[in-house]
Order: structure tokens, then C-alpha cells, then sequence
């Protein structure tokens, strides 16, 4: 039995496995943080917690495209850009309010910018026709 949709080469794959390796990284993280000592910076370790859920549904849509896919993943990927830039933005201008990292501190400072690259990537990658008409097939 085959399954009716489409599986992506390429970049979509590649940002499927970033996504995934981000989200199971964002994650662990937020799991250890939340676990450890939540009163510490409950807003930055729910933050990391948000992102690495929003990791993991980018990942899945990259994995499996539809139409509908498509249209979650845009929606994800616009969070994930303003959170990496509020959050990089708050977290430098307020650092009193993240007194420990989140995935998206500093734009991403922790983790080689590629939170404020990767959502960028992917959205110039989505917004291409032939992708569309990939995730649409």
C-alpha cells in the first residue's frame, strides 16, 4: 500500500532533520530546566519549552508535506521568528528578565544564531512555488 503523499528531497529534508535535532535539543533542555529548579526563570525555561514544540511541529510538517502542512508550518515558523527576535531582543535590552538562557537568548547566541537563521531559511525555502506545489501534490 502507498501512501498517497508526497515525501520532500533536499532542503525539505534537510530542514526536517534540523527542525527535529532542534526540537529534541530545545526540549531536553527545557525538561532538565523545568525539572531542576522552575522557580529560577519560569519564563525562560517555558519559552525554551514553546520552542521546542514549535520545533517539533516545523519537523513534522518538513517530514510529511500537505497542503495543510504547509499552512501549519508558515504559521510555526512566523512564532518562531517573532520569538527569536523578542525574546533576543528582550534578553539583551532586560537581561533582569531571563536570568538563565532560553534557545532563543541573544538571537540564538547559545546555539550559533541558527534559531534566527533557521525560521528565516525555512520561510524563504516555503514561500518558493515549487515547494508549494510539492506540499500541494
Amino acid at each position: 500500500m502507498s501512501d498517497a503523499r508526497p515525501n520532500l528531497d533536499g532542503p525539505g529534508r534537510l530542514l526536517a532533520v534540523v527542525y527535529g535535532i532542534f526540537a529534541v535539543s530545545a526540549g531536553a533542555r527545557s525538561a532538565f530546566q523545568i525539572s531542576d529548579d522552575f522557580s529560577l526563570a519560569p519564563l525562560a525555561y517555558s519559552l525554551s519549552a514553546a520552542a521546542a514544540a514549535i520545533y517539533l511541529l516545523a519537523a513534522i510538517c518538513f517530514w510529511r508535506p500537505s497542503g495543510r502542512a504547509w499552512s501549519l508550518a508558515v504559521a510555526a515558523l512566523v512564532i518562531e521568528l517573532v520569538g527569536v527576535v523578542s525574546v533576543g531582543a528582550l534578553s539583551i535590552a532586560r537581561d533582569d528578565l531571563f536570568p538563565d538562557q532560553t534557545v532563543w537568548s541573544q538571537f540564538g547566541a547559545g546555539y550559533g544564531f541558527v534559531p534566527l537563521v533557521l525560521p528565516i531559511a525555512g520561510l524563504a525555502w516555503l514561500m518558493r512555488p515549487a515547494t508549494r506545489r510539492e506540499f500541494s501534490a
